[in-house]
């Protein structure tokens, strides 16, 4: 079987760890007051990979809180991937300075199709396409809009331009603990040839067993959120299983 690997996520607003439900900045629950402490728990629990979100860097369109990104980064041992209002090369290229294994372009593999194509080209497997969806079609700018353009389709067409990984979130099951979309990430990892990871809706320890049975198609991974934080998966014992 291809490796599958699981993602705690850390999802970052004014320097603390919080988590939102469907994206909805006014339905916030704060879940620790220091990131940087949460990585190092989620490490020690066996974590291999740790996904981080600026949250605010999201709503603002470049990233915010870098200094703590950056500490996360240097603090762990594990690799990191960051998320949240890359725009600019610069951007990229100030977070990946810092230590962080992986970018993730996400709104900008919409809109800006010229600054997705020149990262890619010049970090390739360094960058993960996030791509987020409403009933197959893609959503941007933190969920607030629903463009035309068909997931599978953006996902073709990015690994042309050499992606490696998208990670597919289905916007109606994330946070609502409804497990995950197992369908359309199949349909984004044969579309794109490519490694998917799923992001959204992981519930239970159930939930990653049968993702992992589709490594070999394509399904690397997962990111794990608000069922680490409330105690529904125990990140030890879903490592165990799925080894």
């Amino acid at each position: 079987m291809s490796s599958f690997i699981v993602y705690p996520a850390i999802d970052i607003r004014n320097g603390k760890c919080v988590r939102l439900l469907q994206g909805d900045y006014n339905q916030e629950t704060v879940y620790g007051d220091s990131p940087l402490d949460m990585a190092k728990s989620w490490e020690s629990q066996g974590g291999e990979f740790i996904h981080l979100v600026d949250l605010d860097g999201a709503k603002a369109g470049h990233p915010v809180n870098v200094e703590l990104i950056g500490s996360i980064a240097k603090g762990v041992q594990v690799p990191v991937q960051v998320g949240g209002g890359l725009r600019t090369l610069e951007d990229v290229e100030q977070l990946l300075s810092l230590g962080v294994g992986r970018v993730i372009i996400g709104t900008a593999a919409i809109n800006d199709r010229a600054f997705t194509e020149s990262v890619l080209a010049k970090y390739g497997s360094k960058v993960a396409i996030g791509i987020d969806a409403r009933d197959g079609y893609v959503a941007t700018h933190g969920w607030l809009n629903t463009s035309e353009v068909l997931a599978t389709e953006l996902a073709k067409e990015l690994a042309s331009k050499g992606a490696e990984t998208f990670i597919y979130t289905d916007i109606s099951r994330d946070g609502m603990m409804q497990g995950p979309n197992i369908e359309g990430i199949l349909a984004m990892a044969q579309a794109s040839g490519k490694t998917v990871i799923a992001s959204g809706g992981v519930t239970s320890q159930d939930d990653l067993v049968r993702l992992r049975a589709h490594s070999d198609s394509g399904i690397g991974g997962a990111i794990v959120g608000k069922a680490l934080y409330t105690g529904n998966i125990k990140l030890p014992e879903a490592l165990a299983a799925l080894k």
